[in-house]
């Protein structure tokens, strides 16, 4: 947090796109760890698409579809965290890291802990959200 020191009353100004360092409950996470989700929304996707076309080709029941919420609640989870700069497992377990893969910083603030752990559950209901959704609606389309 050293480095957002002096910001004042201009740090609720800022977005989590211009924020240089850890922000609680807004960013805990660097360029190489934002690829890293990025990455993972890219490969849920993939995943919920192959496993849609799949359940298509086999002529699954319309119910079986909603093994899509799996995926595409990943892939939502990986594409949100990256958009947000911020990681929901990294906020839970109340760390951070701006540095290279693999390495984290503890928040030793309880305050900034809380409102880590609330931006993760609103990033892991949102996930859910979105991936019941995909799946939901996988389930009612007339296919096959």
């Amino acid at each position: 947090m050293s480095n957002l020191r002096g910001l004042g009353p201009n740090l609720q100004r800022l977005s989590p796109s211009n924020l240089v360092g850890y922000e609680p409950g807004v960013c805990n996470i660097g360029p190489a760890e934002i690829a890293r989700r990025r990455r993972a929304g890219h490969a849920g996707l993939v995943v919920t698409a192959v496993l849609f076309a799949a359940l298509i080709a086999l002529g699954a029941p319309h119910w079986a579809r909603l093994l899509l919420v799996v995926p595409a609640a990943g892939s939502a989870s990986g594409y949100l965290q990256a958009r947000l700069h911020f990681c929901a497992g990294f906020g839970s377990q109340g760390v951070f890291n701006f540095g290279p893969l693999g390495t984290t910083e503890r928040v030793v603030d309880r305050q900034a802990r809380a409102r880590d752990r609330s931006k993760s559950l609103q990033i892991g209901l949102a996930s859910l959200a979105i991936g019941l959704a995909v799946g939901v609606v996988a389930a009612l389309l007339p296919v096959g």
